[in-house]
Parts: C-alpha cells; sequence; structure tokens
C-alpha cells in the first residue's frame, strides 16, 4: 500500500494546492490512501465544512487536526457528523468526535489513522504515551496497517513515541511545527518515522502567513494581523510504503511540490 500523507494545509493557497497537486501525485505514485491535516485551512486557523469539503472534494481520505481544531464554530458540525474527520485522540472522554477511523477501499487492506497531539509546550491533554498503546492495540485488532498524526511541538517528544511504538504502527508522521525535518527513517521494527511533514502553503512568508506583521510582532510586541501567505506555494509531506500483509513500512520519502497558482 503507498499512502500520501500531507502537512499542515494552511488556508487557500494550501487548499488550492492540494486540489491542483493530489490527482497528479496519486496517478504518479500509485496512491492509494491520502491522509491530511486540515486545521489552518480556514484563513489559517482551524477548519470549516466547505474546507473539510473542499479538501474531500480534492482527493483527502481523512483529515486529522490539531490544537486549532477549535478556532471555527463550524467544527461542532464536523466532530458530529463526518466519519472521515478525525480529533486528537487523547482528548478527555465526553469531548465530541473521533480520533482514529479505519479506511476501507475495495481492493486495498483495511488502513487505519490515529490522531494523537503532544503535551510539551501545548495544551494539557491526556498522555498521548498511554492512550497510544490503549488505541493501537485495538486497532491491531482490525488491521495491523496503522497511521500516526502526531501534532505536537517537541521533536523528542515525536522521536519517543516512534520507539514505544516500532513495528506496532506502519507509520508515525508528525504535524505542528510546519517545518519540513530532514529525519525521515524506518525504526529497527518497521515504523517509519518523520519528525515533521512541514504545510502545504505559501512559503514565501512565516509558517504560512505573510511576513512583515510577524517581524513586526517580534520587533515591537504589538498585537499584528497575520495574514495569510501567497508566494512560493508548496505541498509538502511524506510517502509511505507499506507491506499489505505486516503493516511494516518499506520505505518513506519526503514530498515538497512546487505549485503555481495563476
Amino acid at each position: 500500500m503507498n499512502v500520501l500523507f500531507i502537512g499542515d494545509v494552511v488556508g487557500e493557497p494550501g487548499r488550492r494546492a492540494v486540489r491542483r497537486t493530489l490527482s497528479s501525485l496519486r496517478e504518479r505514485e500509485k496512491i492509494n490512501v491520502v491522509v491530511a491535516n486540515g486545521e489552518n485551512s480556514a484563513g489559517g486557523a482551524g477548519i470549516t465544512l466547505s474546507t473539510a469539503r473542499e479538501l474531500f472534494d480534492a482527493g483527502v481520505d481523512i483529515i486529522t487536526t490539531g490544537d486549532h481544531l477549535w478556532d471555527q464554530r463550524e467544527v461542532a458540525q464536523l466532530l458530529e457528523h463526518e466519519p472521515r474527520f478525525l480529533r486528537p485522540a487523547n482528548y478527555p472522554a465526553g469531548v465530541p468526535g473521533r480520533g482514529m477511523t479505519v479506511v476501507s477501499k475495495p481492493g486495498c487492506p483495511d488502513f487505519a489513522v490515529l490522531n494523537l497531539q503532544g503535551r510539551t509546550f501545548m495544551p494539557p491533554l491526556e498522555n498521548p504515551f498511554t492512550v497510544a498503546e490503549v488505541l493501537v492495540a485495538e486497532l491491531r485488532t482490525r488491521t495491523p496497517l496503522i497511521l500516526i498524526d502526531f501534532h505536537a511541538e517537541a521533536t523528542s517528544e515525536k522521536i519517543a513515541l516512534g520507539w514505544l511504538l516500532d513495528g506496532q504502527v506502519s507509520a508515525i508522521i508528525g504535524t505542528h511545527t510546519h517545518v519540513q525535518t530532514a529525519d525521515e527513517r524506518i525504526l529497527p521494527r518497521g515504523t517509519a518515522c518523520l519528525t515533521d511533514a512541514g504545510f502545504t502553503g505559501g512559503h514565501g512568508g512565516v509558517l504560512g502567513r505573510e511576513w512583515p506583521p510577524v517581524v513586526e510582532k517580534f520587533q515591537k510586541q504589538t498585537p499584528q494581523r497575520f495574514g495569510v501567505c501567497e508566494t512560493d506555494v508548496k505541498l509538502n509531506g511524506c510517502l509511505i510504503q507499506i507491506d499489505d500483509e505486516t503493516g511494516h513500512a518499506l520505505a518513506i520519502r519526503r514530498v515538497s511540490e512546487s505549485v503555481m497558482l495563476v
């Protein structure tokens, strides 16, 4: 199985990059399943019904999220009604929505996606390490093909989860920092890891935002409105090849596709 993971989609430039790039990528790389982090798809902060629909219509199978989950009110409808939409699974009991799902497609083995959020420099959710062990064991009763989007700040936290779950999941892909790291590897027991997939959107600014107000914020410590950057647009993420029988990763490769938006 070939899986494409798309790093945090930021605003309209990011959504358009997915629309314009995904079809050709899917054909060229023979991709079976597409997972995208969509928590910044609405103006760079949160997600709405329309931006989620745009990503699904472009060919995304599962949308994951993170700490910007609650930035738009419409997310409540996605959490309640959209089974392809995930929030971090380590929210406390009673929070609406789902943190994991299993994708079933004709001609492909079942494929599971689990969404987790870190705690270092992040809101204090339940411990992702203990939650992951329980939920991975549950998912493995359905399929050994499991991908985790670990939305976390600290690189050490992301790498540590990889070692904890090596051989139990197919891949652990980090999101949140918007900076694609060059540390992709397959751990000894078969789990592919990448500390951060980067982001999909305008790279001509600061993490998907226009650079002048960000610079002024650092200079003067005054409130600024951070507009979405529309230049140097790229789709960032990674491709993972997974053995259908064992669920072990066979290869992982970073993706960075430049996109012309005119």
